[in-house]
């Protein structure tokens, strides 16, 4: 195993130029056949400096170009953990095609144990794509993804959970961009390929310019076959979570012919879930609900309450709609527009 260390200096040098070091190491053609090269990327503004690790394993034979990015949410630990799993697991020998790993794309988030945030400038990486070269550290992290990461990816597959404060239902999720039927169709494909019980179908409804934000919807964009695994809650690393995250992604490279998983691949029954309410916060307070994720409920029923700090009740919750509950705030303190809950139409 080869191990690489790059800085990649972004800095500003009496300029709006940036210097952009060895962009184009990642060029997988220069790794031998069944190897792996990993590379801890420096990435630097002008102030601040994160690294990014990033595995590539290219396989004996040809095939696909299959990317899995974890940790764009350093709290979020199932995928983190599972794609440490990963990566011991994988033999290049057996593999076809091959993968790139980022496992931990928001380090500075997960080693400052910060929910959402890079605590270096307070901004949320899953909400910047693609990202800026010129701007601050998390832009420029979302910027080098976008240029030089999805592009040369065949699959793009971002990995996430529940939050310190989100109690969450795994789920597989893709965006439903029909004017990209031959991606579509392939990432639908593989949504089903992961074995969840549950599968949730987003609408595509941005502009080929307009700014996508979340990374997956970017790579979407692009016109790459791009989706999304949610699993694991409440800013804890469950066992049963990381495995299921393990299992979803070998389901998907033995879908795509790169990688033969031994599991149960058996026909499940799927739920299919196409439609999102989303219900924020009123007000600033703590808030109640006996509810969890997975939970079925009906338009009007009482989802909870939020009271201010001396326990006086400020606002009841109800349902807009009947659905199942995808996600939802999982602990006392709510802010004003913040999500409470997902609601899934079935």
């Amino acid at each position: 195993m080869k191990i690489l260390q790059i800085a990649f200096m972004l800095l500003l040098c009496n300029s709006n130029s940036a210097l952009h070091a060895q962009n184009d190491f990642i060029l997988w053609k220069n790794i031998s056949p069944a190897s792996r090269l990993d590379t801890l990327l420096k990435i630097i503004d002008t102030k601040d400096e994160a690294t990014l690790p990033i595995s590539v394993i290219k396989g004996k034979n040809k095939g696909p170009v299959f990317t899995i990015v974890g940790g764009i949410h350093g709290y979020e630990y199932p995928p983190i953990i599972a794609l440490q799993d990963i990566l011991t697991e994988i033999d290049p020998v057996k593999l076809n095609g091959t993968l790139v790993i980022i496992p931990i794309a928001n380090t500075p988030g997960f080693y400052g144990r910060t929910v959402f945030f890079n605590p270096q400038d307070a901004k949320n990486l899953n909400r910047v794509f693609p990202g800026n070269k010129n701007g601050t550290i998390t832009e420029r992290i979302a910027h080098y993804i976008s240029e030089e990461i999805i592009p040369r990816s065949d699959i793009f597959l971002d990995i996430h959970g529940g939050d310190a404060n989100e109690d969450l239902l795994p789920f597989v999720c893709y965006y439903d961009r029909k004017d990209s039927p031959v991606q579509n169709r392939l990432a639908r494909k593989l949504t089903r390929a992961a074995g969840f019980k549950y599968n949730v179908v987003y609408p595509y409804n941005i502009g080929p310019e307009e700014p996508a934000l979340y990374a997956f919807k970017h790579a979407t964009q692009q016109g790459i076959t791009a989706l999304s695994i949610e699993a694991g809650k409440l800013g804890t690393v469950q066992e049963d979570a990381v495995q299921l995250i393990k299992t979803g992604v070998y389901n998907m490279l033995d879908e795509m012919k790169m990688y033969r998983h031994p599991g149960d691949r058996k026909s499940k029954k799927q739920v299919w879930i196409t439609g999102q309410d989303y219900i924020k916060s009123p007000a600033k307070g703590i808030f109640y609900s006996d509810l969890r994720s997975g939970d079925r409920i009906s338009k009007g029923q009482l989802l909870g309450y939020i009271t201010d700090e001396f326990g006086n009740k400020l606002t009841d919750i109800t349902s807009p709609e009947n659905g199942i509950i995808l996600y939802k705030t999982g602990t006392p303190p709510v802010n004003t527009e913040e999500m409470l809950f997902c609601i899934g139409s079935i």
